[in-house]
């Protein structure tokens, strides 16, 4: 009698698992597919991306990370990449698509290395070698520079801006935007690029971008009757509201007579009346709240000729106290000219059809904001990304107070670096951090595509310059020959190569590592789906 062997089910129904060599293959094919997305985004001849999502909004950009977060990507390892991408954004900037690339690349180098039967544990260990030499040459062959290098700063933002939409006025935006970082370097030599507002108004040439040394707000003056410019402002920064607050018990209050309901509201009135009397013998002439204001308390507010805005958020008041030198009250009675914050001007403009509040001329302005206009909205947005990149690069130079030329230079000189490291090593290695050392020559490779010349005599010509020691030996996107990166003005921080090759390394080596994929039945991926009038119950089943 013979038994039929019972399966043993350990996942729920319909739960899919890829193993080994496949759950590889298609992980390294879905963080390939990621890098092929936005890799002809980068460079100066790059092309741009239109993503239109659900709700029929459209984003046309060149930016590596919108890209990818608007794309709104669901597979699991593909998601890892776009994390490559966050985290670069996060902490410079700019180079999002640069650290996608080379991830993919790594990848994709990997995968011929698992073909020839190399395990990945060794993979991943050459990797790591690898990274932590890239690092060590990357520190070697960077430039120092200074605050005082002006002109290397203002190099960096029209890199960081060029082959994206604001490239057309990229000299005058660089200008605003070194401008805007030596501004709010603080006197131990820190630097927040919070302290930049960037704001952006439709409805101008790019070119009528400023820079405004002190803060715009998107508030109007409460009242008609307020003045609508104040000269030698003296701001009042209050963090409560000034109203009448509700008790917090439930309190009935009995009232028998009308002339006791006019006490009442005669008594509401002095209360309120108070409220704006300190305000004024502080010394103010204006009020900036981030609660609400009662409109009885405008009226005098407006009878004493201050200037007077309402709900502004809590990081506009952080950086107005900062721009201003004032100090946040969140007690009236406390209020005295010493917590004033000081101005030059503070007034109401009209910006496109929409007024803003000017607080302008500080004495110590710590904190700025770059107007940015541009013809359309879609334009405006993409010149708004260029700058917050340009920002990002000048700060980032500035921080580390290193540079490297750009032009897919370091990379080349990464490589030569990385196969001389190679050769030192025994074992299998040193397949590994050859490997890598051939993923970064993917940066050069893709500028030259970009451009629509030839990879293969463009390459030969530029390993063939650094071998013979020019270490900025980089691309000219435009006639398709090799130049000196560094003298033609392409400067990049060195921040941006040392974050994109760690994170980049960082991900390629998880996502080797990753043998078993497991998906839940009700995960989103694609399971196989029930024949039309399939019976209930039966999910998942392969028809």
């Amino acid at each position: 009698m013979t038994h039929t062997v019972q399966p043993i089910f350990i996942l729920p129904e319909g739960a899919q698992r890829t193993v080994g060599r496949d759950a590889q293959r298609t992980n390294i094919m879905a963080a390939k597919l990621v890098a092929e997305t936005v890799r002809t985004t980068l460079g100066p001849k790059g092309m741009d991306k239109m993503i239109v999502d659900s709700l029929g909004d459209v984003t046309v950009t060149n930016d590596g990370v919108t890209i990818l977060e608007e794309m709104n990507i669901e597979h699991p390892a593909a998601k890892m990449i776009v994390e490559v991408a966050k985290t670069q954004e996060d902490e410079i900037g700019d180079g999002t698509t640069t650290a996608v690339v080379i991830a993919g690349e790594l990848l994709k180098n990997a995968e011929s290395l698992l073909d020839q039967e190399v395990h990945p544990a060794v993979i991943a260990r050459g990797y790591r070698l690898a990274e932590s030499k890239a690092q060590e040459l990357l520190n070697e062959m960077a430039e120092k520079i200074t605050g005082n290098d002006t002109d290397i700063l203002r190099k960096i933002a029209q890199t960081a801006m060029t082959g994206k939409g604001a490239e057309y006025s990229k000299e005058k935006l660089s200008e605003l935007a070194v401008t805007a970082v030596k501004s709010i370097v603080e006197e131990d030599g820190n630097i927040d690029k919070e302290n930049i507002k960037i704001e952006k108004r439709v409805g101008d040439s790019v070119d009528n971008s400023e820079l405004i040394k002190g803060i715009v707000i998107d508030k109007e003056r409460l009242s008609q009757n307020m003045p609508r410019v104040v000269k030698n402002a003296k701001i009042a920064l209050v963090d409560r509201e000034i109203e009448i607050k509700k008790t917090e018990i439930d309190a009935n209050i009995e009232i028998t007579s009308p002339d006791q309901l006019q006490a009442f509201l005669d008594q509401e009135e002095k209360m309120l009346k108070d409220m704006v009397d300190k305000v004024v013998r502080a010394g103010a002439n204006v009020l900036i709240c981030q609660k609400g204001i009662d409109d009885m308390a405008i009226h005098f507010l407006a009878k004493a000729g201050i200037y007077a805005v309402r709900r502004t958020s809590e990081s506009d008041m952080k950086k107005i106290a900062k721009a201003t030198g004032g100090k946040i009250a969140t007690n009236l009675k406390e209020l005295s000219k010493d917590d004033l914050g000081f101005a030059g001007t503070v007034e109401e403009k009209k910006v496109g059809d929409e007024e803003f509040t000017y607080i302008v001329e500080c004495k110590n302005p710590k904190a700025v904001t770059f107007l940015v206009r541009g013809g359309t909205e879609h334009v405006t947005n993409e010149i708004e990304r260029a700058v917050t990149d340009a920002v990002g690069d000048v700060t980032a130079a500035l921080r580390d107070g290193k540079v490297v030329a750009g032009a897919g230079a370091p990379e080349v000189e990464l490589a030569l670096g990385l196969r001389k490291y190679a050769d030192s090593l025994s074992g299998r290695e040193q397949l590994a951090v050859n490997a890598f050392a051939d993923a970064m020559e993917v940066i050069p490779r893709t500028l030259v595509e970009n451009a629509g010349l030839d990879p293969i005599d463009t390459l030969t010509d530029l390993k063939a310059a650094h071998a013979k020691k020019q270490k900025w030996a980089g691309i000219d996107v435009f006639s398709g020959k090799v130049m000196d990166a560094w003298k033609r003005g392409v400067i990049e921080p060195l921040k941006i190569k040392t974050q994109a090759v760690s994170s980049a390394s960082e991900v390629a080596v998880m996502i080797l590592r990753i043998d078993d994929v497991i998906a839940a039945s009700g995960s989103k991926e694609k399971m196989p789906q029930m024949p039309p009038g399939g019976m209930p119950g039966m999910g998942g089943m392969d028809y």
